[in-house]
């Protein structure tokens, strides 16, 4: 893959620690549209070996991890594409779901999943489960934009996961998934970010 250090356009300079939150709102804004970019950009051969090298690391990181119920998540603007790993596992009895948006300002609900299940557009158009149950995993596997090493996650600004996690009655395993190009130094966290448990990346 291409060296993630090097982009024509690195953005604003990055906040000091004693930044407002305004000015880390606006860096990451910033930083989110360059990594998306960037994320895009990367040429097929390179995505396909990146995603395998993900692909069987989560299966190696899921199979030390017994679980009863695994959220995943459906892929969207050149995310890590899980849907291959989901069906081997659905096919291997594994109990899966998917995250539905049923309101802004809300936390996620799950519904159950399986190669068969209907879909329909969601939330900018990511397809969810039509219908089904909804169901509380107990392990979650979230998408990522970046990163840092203390496994707080840069994602697309709405808060979800935070909220779904922190209204969780009891706390999910987290895996964040994600190319390592959008590892970074720090995402500055702020009191209503959340750490993941664990990140994987190629």
């Amino acid at each position: 893959m291409d060296d993630p250090t090097k982009t024509s356009d690195p953005g604003p300079p990055a906040p000091d620690a004693g930044s407002d939150w305004p000015t880390i709102r606006d860096w990451r804004k910033a930083t989110r549209t360059r990594l998306i970019a960037e994320r895009l950009a990367i040429a097929a051969p390179d995505r396909e070996a990146a995603s395998e090298r993900i692909g069987t690391a989560l299966e190696v990181a899921l199979a030390a991890r017994p679980s009863r119920l695994i959220g995943f998540y459906w892929p969207f603007r050149g995310e890590y594409d899980p849907r291959g790993l989901m069906a081997s596992m659905r096919e291997r009895g594994a109990q899966l779901a998917l995250p539905v948006i049923v309101e802004r300002g809300h936390p996620l609900v799950f519904r159950a999943w399986s190669p068969g299940s209907l879909m329909t557009a969601g939330v900018w158009n990511i397809p969810v489960p039509e219908a089904g149950e909804t169901v509380q995993p107990d392990l979650l596997i979230v998408p990522l934009v970046g990163f840092d090493r203390e496994n707080y996650r840069l994602g697309y600004g709405g808060g979800f996961y935070d909220r779904t996690i922190a209204a969780m009655p009891v706390k999910p395993h987290t895996i964040g998934v994600g190319f390592a190009l959008g590892r970074l130094a720090t995402i500055h966290p702020q009191p209503h970010d959340i750490a993941l448990d664990a990140v994987i990346t190629d």
